[in-house]
């Protein structure tokens, strides 16, 4: 940033400063623990003779370890798109409109807590179901570290609770596979060779009568090679959805890219498991009792609602620590 040359090209010096932003806030905090830690210290020799500052040590050495906390689980998401933007793609299993109801659930979740944190929110792309809920949604969640948050997300929820749409005395189970891809910067390219797309065109979702979209406007590029697919139908233009759906689906080919070389295509790729019994990261559970529940990390909370206004961190701090812990132990 310090060429003279630097604001020559002011796209790219937009991206660099874009890129410098996760680096700051990074280092901020971290030079404002360390000088925070060096106060305390001389305190803490000054405090042996005088004890109103023992009193005041003892009142500022929980915020330091707050503070602390908070920069070691940022600390940890040190991936290499980590800092990105994030697509959560939200796909309604088994349960049929309480799955659908389920996904329109999860959605809510996603985006109150996208909002607790100043992230920004956009729907990429909704089918609504016919009855209640969707059938499937992608949101584009922007904000420093967005993906890193969120990656551990990816998974399938479960939900039990007495359906509202069925007799109103038995337990309903319902399923919704999330995906999680990081949205890429232009310093990483992906080629995607124009005659690999095969381009569908659909109408877009709307409310219906005078306001209902009725325009080819929607659009799905499916890269032949390899299946992968990416799709938006949000925008009345249908060049801004192919433009929002060739960034969706370069940035789920990065993704099943990055998984193949770490050996885990299987669990990464487009291919995933079914959507039902056995295959879920978490448990949402509001009848006979309330309880939310991770299965990875044993985490729970039995402030179902809580949860679902947006409180999740607990559950993505959790899995963070998990994370790091497998691979410190791998080194």
């Amino acid at each position: 940033m310090g060429s003279p040359t630097f604001w020559d090209n002011q796209e790219k010096a937009k991206e660099t400063i874009g890129r410098l932003k996760p680096l700051n806030a990074l280092l901020k905090p971290y030079e404002e623990i360390s000088a925070a830690a060096a106060d305390l210290a001389t305190m803490a020799e000054m405090a042996e003779e005088d004890a109103e500052l023992a009193t005041e040590l003892e009142k500022e050495l929980p915020k330091l370890e707050e503070r602390l906390q908070a920069f070691e689980l940022q600390a940890m998401l040190d991936g290499p798109q980590d800092a990105a933007n994030a697509f959560v793609r939200f796909q309604a299993g088994a349960g049929g409109t309480d799955a659908c109801d389920w996904a329109a659930m999860l959605v809510r979740m996603y985006t109150r807590w996208a909002e607790r944190h100043g992230y920004g929110v956009e729907i990429q792309d909704e089918l609504p179901n016919e009855e209640a809920g969707l059938s499937n949604a992608t949101l584009k969640i922007t904000g420093d570290y967005a993906y890193g948050y969120l990656q551990g997300e990816e998974g399938v929820h479960r939900l039990v609770r007495i359906s509202p749409f069925g007799s109103g005395d038995t337990r309903q189970t319902s399923f919704v596979a999330i995906e999680v891809t990081p949205e890429l910067d232009d310093s990483i390219d992906i080629e995607v060779k124009e005659s690999d797309l095969e381009m569908q065109t659909f109408t877009s979702g709307g409310p219906g009568g005078q306001h209902q979209n009725k325009t080819q406007s929607g659009v799905r590029l499916i890269h032949r090679p390899t299946g992968v697919r990416g799709e938006s139908r949000t925008e009345r233009s249908q060049h801004k959805n192919y433009d929002n759906a060739l960034k969706l689906l370069k940035a789920r080919l990065y993704k099943a890219e990055m998984a193949k070389r770490m050996a885990e295509i299987a669990k990464k790729n487009e291919t995933k498991a079914e959507v039902s019994f056995g295959s879920q990261i978490r448990n949402y559970v509001l009848q006979p009792y309330t309880m939310v529940k991770d299965v990875r990390t044993e985490t729970e909370t039995p402030q179902v609602q809580r949860i679902l206004d947006g409180d999740i961190d607990e559950f993505l701090q959790a899995f963070l620590r998990l994370k790091t812990e497998r691979m410190n132990r791998k080194k």
